[in-house]
């Protein structure tokens, strides 16, 4: 995750974070529905069923697309990873926007397997200071541990580490953790169990921001230079376009 484009075109970047997270909200969505229809009048059965297939589909996408983009997937991440130097702001900008819209239609892929309406807009009312206090420390959570592991070379943690935080923080949050701008707005396009209603969604992009900002500062005061392992890892990426294009 994170910064792994140096000899990756632009447009192979932004095919995989549109990819990557069009299935995110697929799984996010999709996983959500089935669990309604699998666990009619149980809604702990059905939190506990879209967390655990949201952390296992985390875990395959982040693997499946890493070499790629970085695997992304979420315009906190990208900007962060720009601020951090990691990526220029312009690369980050694409990314956010694809993100969007790969979100956009993975919920509308999540909506016509279900054989739901294409569209439905949530009705999912969830701003309350609760809910955002919760999505301000579910991003920092994630954010900081992303660039832990990238800054200290355990980059290949990332994927197991990801799902395994986000399916805990389905949990351990009031929100659900969504911990994503571009899923949040993703998420407005299904009236089911995972949706947000449109008036909410502008209160969840603000503390995920917030979340951002305060993650940012806490990365670079834990980890205020790139580990030895890191660096060489990086230093390799740069120096050996051939073997990255191969890997992918």
């Amino acid at each position: 995750m994170t910064s792994r484009t140096h000899s990756t075109t632009l447009w192979r970047c932004l095919l995989a974070e549109y990819l990557g997270s069009l299935l995110l909200a697929t799984v996010v969505i999709g996983s959500g529905i089935a669990a309604q229809t699998l666990s009619p009048h149980a809604k702990g059965i059905q939190l506990f069923e879209n967390a655990a297939a949201t952390a296992a589909g985390l875990f395959v996408i982040i693997l499946m697309f890493a070499a790629v983009s970085g695997a992304h997937f979420n315009p906190i991440v990208s900007f962060v990873d720009a601020a951090l130097g990691g990526i220029s702001w312009s690369r980050a900008s694409w990314y956010c926007l694809t993100q969007i819209v790969g979100c956009v239609s993975g919920a509308v892929v999540a909506n016509l397997m279900f054989s739901r309406a294409v569209v439905s807009i949530s009705t999912h009312v969830r701003a309350t200071p609760a809910h955002a206090f919760s999505e301000v420390v579910a991003t920092v959570g994630l954010i900081v541990l992303i660039f832990a592991l990238h800054r200290t070379g355990r980059g290949a943690a990332t994927p197991a580490a990801v799902g395994a935080y986000i399916g805990a923080a389905y949990f351990f949050t009031s929100s659900t953790s969504f911990a994503n701008p571009a899923i949040a707005i993703g998420r407005m396009f299904s009236n089911t169990f995972a949706g947000i209603a449109p008036s909410s969604v502008p209160t969840f992009v603000g503390a995920e921001i917030v979340g951002g900002a305060l993650a940012f500062l806490l990365v670079k005061a834990l980890y205020p230079e790139t580990s030895s392992v890191a660096a060489a890892q990086e230093v390799t990426a740069k120096e050996c376009p051939v073997i990255e294009s191969d890997q992918r």
